[in-house]
């Protein structure tokens, strides 16, 4: 099972800060696992088509699209940070 809690705007878009999945076989990258959140539902889809840009943290490290995922991981999505 994996553990993906979303941000920020993008918290607010999916309606939810956070989720619980069996990672599907054959999904093995944050890339992947984004593409296959967002089969699965139809506001989730929309908020992480909204929000193209994202930070990514696994187990509280920053990571990319291209990290590696298993079963057990926390995966962080969030809007890129900016201020000023």
């Amino acid at each position: 099972m994996v553990q993906v809690r979303f941000f920020a705007a993008l918290r607010e878009r999916a309606g939810r800060d956070a989720i619980q999945v069996d990672l599907p076989e054959g999904v093995s990258t944050v890339a992947q696992l984004v593409d296959w959140l967002a089969t699965t539902d139809v506001a989730l889809a929309k908020a992480l088509e909204a929000t193209p840009r994202r930070m990514v943290a696994i187990n509280e490290v920053l990571g990319n699209e291209d990290s590696l995922v298993e079963a057990g991981d926390v995966v962080a999505l969030f809007p890129p940070v900016t201020g000023g």
